[in-house]
């Protein structure tokens, strides 16, 4: 959808995955370090997030294809106009194309980690995959466009074709909590960016319009988009301090428990020597 909704749609969905993992997996490497911790800190507790992220990517995944072939100005499934002889809103179908492939990132989510049917490592092989089909869908998406929404977009691209990379590596670094991490902050950059370009392209509530051939107006943002990341990983530094603070105390908690069971115990038998 070429409006301010389009954009906050995938913005959202970003912003919402990239949340949750800037929490994930803080909590998952504080649990491999203090395994009593927590319950999550077993494979399979882990295994179980995996399989309900596959099954949300996938619902999320069907809304936007949906949203993107039956809005009011959407081309209801039709790729051709033969009375008009021409293609019928080619950028909602190259959006639903995007989020056709998260939907088999999530389908593979599925499988991988609810049966032993497929490898671990197909998940991040096939969410790499759809991420570079976003960015590839991306460079062919801007031709004959105003100057400010080409740099906007071509800005997206990094993130894009940056977690792609990253995804890539972890299939065969799994586990590795700097590439984890460095997705995450990839996935909430692209969100808010997405955004910003609602912003900046579609105004909403009669909000000024960007002048699109200024370069001042490129210059501001590309500054602006040093800023997103920057809040990026202002977030994962404060969720990973909560989440490292919140397992602490809780294996602080335990142990504490653990030796005033000790002590009554030693009491006990002491009584029991006594007698």
């Amino acid at each position: 959808m070429g409006n301010f909704k389009g954009h906050a749609l995938p913005g959202s969905f970003f912003l919402l995955f990239g949340l949750w993992w800037s929490v994930k997996y803080p909590l998952k490497y504080a649990c491999r370090k203090n395994k009593n911790a927590c319950y999550l800190g077993s494979r399979a507790g882990f295994q179980r997030l995996e399989f309900v992220e596959g099954i949300i990517k996938a619902v999320f995944a069907l809304i936007g294809m949906v949203a993107e072939q039956f809005v009011p100005d959407g081309p209801h499934l039709k790729l051709y106009n033969y009375e008009e002889k021409h293609w019928d809103h080619l950028m909602n179908w190259q959006h639903a194309t995007m989020y056709l492939f998260y939907g088999i990132s999530g389908l593979v989510d599925i499988v991988a980690h609810g049966t032993n049917a497929l490898p671990v490592a197909m998940d991040r092989m096939m969410l790499s995959l759809a991420v570079f089909i976003e960015g590839f869908l991306f460079c062919y998406h801007l031709h004959g466009r105003a100057m400010l929404d080409v740099h906007v977009h071509q800005l997206l691209l990094f993130a894009i074709f940056g977690a792609a990379v990253c995804i890539f590596l972890e299939v065969f670094f799994r586990g590795s909590i700097v590439l984890e991490m460095l997705r995450t902050s990839l996935c909430i950059l692209q969100g808010s960016w997405f955004w910003q370009i609602g912003f900046v392209l579609y105004p909403p509530n009669g909000s000024p319009e960007w002048n699109q051939m200024d370069h001042t107006n490129m210059m501001f943002l590309t500054m602006c988009y040093c800023w997103h990341y920057a809040f990026a990983f202002l977030i994962l530094a404060v969720n990973y301090t909560i989440v490292s603070w919140a397992v602490r105390s809780k294996v602080k908690q335990s142990q504490s428990m653990e030796m005033g069971l000790l002590k009554t115990s030693e009491r006990d038998q002491e009584s029991e020597d006594e007698i």
